[in-house]
């Protein structure tokens, strides 16, 4: 886990020291807090512009559900590196990946559970509406046909 961070702190590491250049190099003169409120924001919004239609599209067909998902699978690995980074700093714990790993895994398995229950619930229920849907077209057609029988009496007394 340790060099798992370490290789992502070096990485931004790397980014940083490449945009500082180019702001030398361009002579743009932003301090480091302009810099950080340019390129988050400028990543942020790539990110809205990239996931929000997407995220339309999904509420348009009501994958409501599908978007919960996204949005807690979200925090739990934001929760979980939270977690462990905290055990790092408060030494209560070893910072370990696998943990990292272990709990989004055990996210996935509970809700592939729930979502196979879920399924199961909603078949059934379609089921009844389907079955449901046949009795009433059936007692439709025996009161039609009854009603026709009566009639062919009718004609037939007369």
């Amino acid at each position: 886990m340790k060099e798992f961070l370490y290789g992502i702190v070096a990485i931004i590491a790397e980014i940083h020291t490449y945009l500082m250049q180019l702001n030398d190099d361009y002579e743009f003169y932003f301090n480091d807090k302009e810099l950080h409120f340019i390129i988050i924001g400028l990543l942020g919004m790539a990110m809205v512009i990239t996931i929000y239609p997407i995220f339309k599209n999904l509420a348009k067909n009501k994958h409501y559900l599908t978007l919960t998902w996204i949005y807690v699978f979200t925090l739990i690995i934001v929760i979980t590196f939270a977690i462990e980074i905290g055990q790092k700093v408060s030494n209560t714990g070893n910072m370990d990946f696998g943990d990292i790993m272990f709990g989004v895994a055990g996210f996935i398995a509970m809700y592939a559970v729930y979502a196979s229950i879920l399924t199961i619930i909603k078949l059934i229920g379609k089921l009844i509406q389907i079955i449901s849907k046949k009795n009433k077209t059936e007692e439709t057609n025996r009161e039609q046909n009854m009603k026709q029988i009566d009639e062919d009496c009718e004609e037939d007394d007369d």
